[in-house]
């Protein structure tokens, strides 16, 4: 039995496939074939070189993003966050939201409180700055810790004059002295209504700043001038003081009036600048409230020139014997026996310790039906050189 060749193109049966006509038509198929396959390789590349080339365009004509739209970006929806927790209590947003920046984090904190947006916190620590308060002269620093310590050293360095040839002398060592500002919490519970929180035309986080900060403010001015340092700063006023002739460390000199309640002239206030070092007069403010500045702007010298000086710019405090002047409403009244003028440089002589964070608790149930926000910081203050602050206490009878 004789078995047939196969067609090597068609698969067919050569003997039944010899003819000339069969064969170009086989090779004509085979060809058309090859070339669909060619065209839709080549197709299917072009396509993708037109996708590459219009991502390119889109990457290289797009408008520059204004020189704002990182922080907006990045605050946006912190904001939004904040926002929806503020009005409903939704905190799933900002439990999944990732900030760079310890000032931004938003980790849930022991209470159950969480960090202010930063529109917020912002606008609170600039009506901190802006108010009139000792922190505005201040050694502010911003610490992670419960106490910031301060290291004073008040004494002096042993010296001695060196020969050729005799021996060197040994000579004293200086005393360090360690003084420990713990930070406090300080706190404010503004509360709203639900039905105003669902209006979405309340400006919730603004109302809240402005709240927060009127009483945190409030509460601070008070503290850093005569705060008793229980559960809250110690102020300044609160720290023994002597006469200016015997001070000593762990005191605050002053510097008498010469009558009841009363100047008896305008050679006290040029007495108190000079009781004052050297060292710290270049830095050195005035601190007094308004009944005070009241009296002391009509002071003359001896030739009839005023002490009292207005800002030569708008914002710019006013000056007396050209020293300026900070107008605390929280320091005393004139009366017998008050202090009620300080100056010096409270740069040095004074430091508000304070950690950077705002937290804000939301409390849906103890006030029904309104809303209770629970805002805490902490902070604390104290006299760090008691040698950079005097005072002038009005004589008693």
């Amino acid at each position: 039995m004789t078995i047939p060749e196969e067609n090597p193109r068609t698969g067919g049966d050569l003997s039944a496939d010899t003819s000339p006509a069969a064969e170009v038509k086989s090779a004509v198929a085979g060809f058309m074939s090859d070339f669909k396959g060619f065209q839709a390789d080549i197709r299917n590349r072009l396509q993708q070189q037109e996708e590459k080339l219009t991502m390119f365009e889109r990457k290289s004509f797009a408008p520059a993003r204004p020189a704002l739209a990182t922080r907006t970006d990045t605050e946006a929806p912190h904001q939004k966050a904040f926002n929806a927790y503020l009005r409903s209590g939704d905190d799933d947003g900002l439990r999944g939201l990732e900030l760079e920046g310890k000032a931004l984090g938003t980790s849930v904190a022991a209470d159950g409180g969480y960090l202010v947006d930063p529109q917020t916190a912002d606008t609170i620590k600039s009506t901190l700055s802006s108010t009139a308060s000792i922190r505005a002269i201040a050694n502010v620093v911003a610490v992670e810790a419960t106490s910031f310590d301060v290291l004073i050293d008040h004494s002096d360095v042993g010296h001695g004059w060196a020969t050729e040839s005799a021996a060197v002398t040994e000579t004293g060592t200086p005393a360090i002295d360690r003084i420990t500002i713990p930070l406090h919490e300080l706190s404010a519970l503004p509360k709203a209504s639900q039905r105003l929180l669902d209006d979405s035309a309340f400006d919730i986080e603004t109302w809240l700043a402005t709240r927060i900060a009127d009483k945190f403010a409030r509460a601070e001015a008070a503290a850093f001038v005569s705060g008793d340092g229980v559960d809250k700063p110690r102020g300044f006023l609160t720290h023994p003081t002597v006469d200016n002739d015997v001070w000593a460390w762990d005191n605050i000199g002053y510097v008498p009036t010469g009558a009841d309640g009363d100047f008896s002239g305008a050679d006290e206030i040029i007495d108190l600048v000079y009781a004052l070092g050297a060292q710290y007069r270049a830095n050195a403010s005035f601190v007094m409230n308004s009944k005070t500045a009241g009296a002391v702007r009509k002071m003359k010298d001896a030739d009839g020139r005023f002490l009292w000086s207005d800002g030569l710019a708008a914002g710019e405090p006013a000056r007396l014997l050209g020293y300026p002047v900070l107008i605390a409403e929280d320091m005393p009244d004139i009366a017998s026996g008050s202090m009620s003028i300080a100056f010096g440089d409270f740069g040095a002589g004074y430091t508000v310790a304070e950690r950077p964070d705002l937290r804000v608790l939301r409390d849906p149930f103890s006030a029904k039906p309104h809303v209770l926000f629970y805002a805490t910081k902490r902070v604390g203050g104290d006299v760090s050189d008691f040698a950079a602050i005097k005072l002038l206490k009005f004589a008693t009878s």
